[in-house]
């Protein structure tokens, strides 16, 4: 049979030690799910292109159909 504080303290320090691990655990769960970048919306993706295609990364032709994909969402 446990005596004194050392049966309570088993008692505390077990849901304590079991609460610390679950929100670890959501702690590093939401901190590498949560860094992915944002979706860019329509201005900025327009932006990217218009910058590729002043780049010379992109010719007229692929600039046009992308554009087009573009203002199509």
């Amino acid at each position: 049979m446990m005596y004194g504080w050392s049966g309570w303290g088993m008692w505390i320090i077990g849901p304590v030690m079991l609460l610390l691990i679950v929100w670890l655990v959501v702690w590093l769960v939401r901190d590498t799910v949560g860094s992915t970048t944002p979706p860019h919306t329509g201005a900025a993706a327009r932006a990217i292109l218009d910058e590729r295609f002043a780049r010379g990364e992109i010719d007229g032709e692929d600039y046009q159909e992308r554009l087009s994909t573009l203002e199509r969402r």
